[in-house]
């Protein structure tokens, strides 16, 4: 009851400061998300996407320790949320095929093999360890390469504490050499998305695209300030049941003055004359997110249309996220998509922009998978040179960045969706084609 007064309060403030009236709320948003879909596919990215990333990655064995309070970030992709005491994940590749066992913690095996995530669950007394069980079956089955999360590039693979790995090279002793790090593995897996994801990720898109551009029909030129905006969207976020794509400090981040990278909603006033940027994201069922932004121009008393350079700015813009789609296909490596957009700028005559084009967007705002970026840096990332494959999924902008008269600049960065497919890549939901105009009569 408390949150939905805090709710309702900050609408009323926000349509107040904007005198609009207050937003019809679909009535068929809520059952969208009542039935969550990653059990399902949490199984099927198991037993269809994990065995081939094992072969990309030249993994026989993967061992994962899942633990409460301080657990590995991999933990919620391989069923290990809810470990209490340590338990040790393994999935490997024998003359017999895949296989997934996992030796558990007496107190939470039942559980957890109820979920019917593994082939096997083996239940271990209390006292005894579940690492000592792994890795005696590991010597066993004689494996020679056993992927563990130490990664000095990923931080999704890099989930094994030094207590841990201690222990672990301690139990292994001459096959501690066996051992290799998990980031190429985890590169493979999660990097490609399955169809129900994406789809899933198209709802996510979607909504984060239609709060942005709700919010700018709210907006009354020399009252609403960015944080207004910001407040706006996040009441949006609590009516739909949907949470932040990212840190909720920094999400949305509106700005409608100079550039400010990566940042937080301020209170300055938005103004005739002014570019208005949201870059917002939502996160659905706790596991897939959006990465979205929307553009605006304030009218100026007796314009109907932007200024002719702010306009061109706009194309320029949009035209190099088009360059950057179409350079989008398996084969391709990333750099080469920031280049295809970058050449585009260089030509536009634009300001140079730090940021990449690109970058892959999923079960993070910033995921695994290949950078598009790198074209202009003597020592691209290696991420860069990683070639797109069917089924990867990003977000991407097409820039444009101009100095403005105090000496600031001022970037659009038309960001979209998109996800690669077996000939190209295509949009996830319909991108922004025409500058939004705030104002006006």
């Amino acid at each position: 009851m408390k949150k939905t007064i805090y709710s309702l309060l900050i609408i009323a403030f926000f349509f107040q400061a904007c005198q609009s009236p207050q937003v019809e709320l679909k009535e068929e948003k809520l059952p969208l998300w009542n039935d969550n879909p990653w059990p399902e596919i949490r199984k099927q990215r198991i037993a269809k996407l994990l065995p081939e990333a094992m072969k990309a990655a030249n993994v026989d064995a993967w061992l994962i320790l899942c633990r409460e309070n301080h657990n590995d970030p991999i933990a919620t992709h391989v069923g290990g949320e809810n470990a209490s005491g340590m338990a040790s994940f393994l999935f490997y590749q024998d003359e017999t095929g895949f296989h997934s066992l996992v030796f558990s913690p007496e107190g939470e095996a039942t559980a957890l093999d109820e979920l019917d995530i593994h082939e096997t669950v083996l239940k271990v007394q209390q006292g005894a360890s579940t690492l000592e069980k792994a890795v005696e079956f590991l010597k066993e089955k004689n494996f020679k390469s056993i992927a563990i999360n130490t990664s000095p590039t990923n931080a999704l693979a890099d989930g094994l504490s030094h207590s841990q790995q201690v222990e672990l090279e301690k139990l292994m002793g001459d096959d501690t050499a066996k051992l290799i790090s998990s980031t190429e593995l985890v590169y493979e897996w999660l990097s490609i998305k399955l169809p129900e994801e994406v789809e899933i990720m198209k709802k996510a898109a979607q909504l984060a695209s239609d709060f942005q551009v709700e919010a700018y029909k709210r907006i009354v030129p020399g009252k609403t300030t960015d944080a207004d905006v910001a407040k706006f969207l996040k009441v949006k976020m609590t009516e739909f049941g949907v949470k932040d794509a990212w840190h909720p400090d920094q999400n949305p981040n509106v700005n409608s003055g100079p550039d400010r990278g990566h940042s937080h909603a301020t209170d300055k006033v938005i103004m005739p004359g002014d570019v208005i940027q949201i870059d917002f994201g939502v996160k659905l069922y706790d596991i897939w997110v959006s990465d979205i932004q929307r553009f605006a121009y304030v009218l100026k008393e007796g314009e109907t249309t932007a200024p002719e350079d702010i306009q061109q700015y706009w194309e320029n813009g949009k035209a190099g996220s088009r360059a950057a789609l179409a350079a989008m296909k398996p084969g391709i490596k990333g750099i080469d998509v920031d280049r295809a957009q970058r050449d585009l700028m260089t030509k536009a005559g634009s300001e140079f922009v730090m940021w990449s084009t690109g970058h892959p967007v999923g079960y993070v705002a910033h995921d695994v998978g290949p950078n598009l970026g790198g074209s202009q840096s003597p020592t691209p990332r290696p991420a860069a040179q990683k070639e797109l494959k069917q089924g990867m999924t990003f977000a991407f902008d097409g820039f444009h960045c101009w100095k403005q008269q105090d000496g600031t600049t001022k970037t659009i960065s038309v960001e979209e969706m998109a996800v690669v497919t077996e000939s190209g890549a295509e949009y996830l939901i319909a991108p922004q084609k025409e500058l939004i105009l705030v104002g006006g009569k």
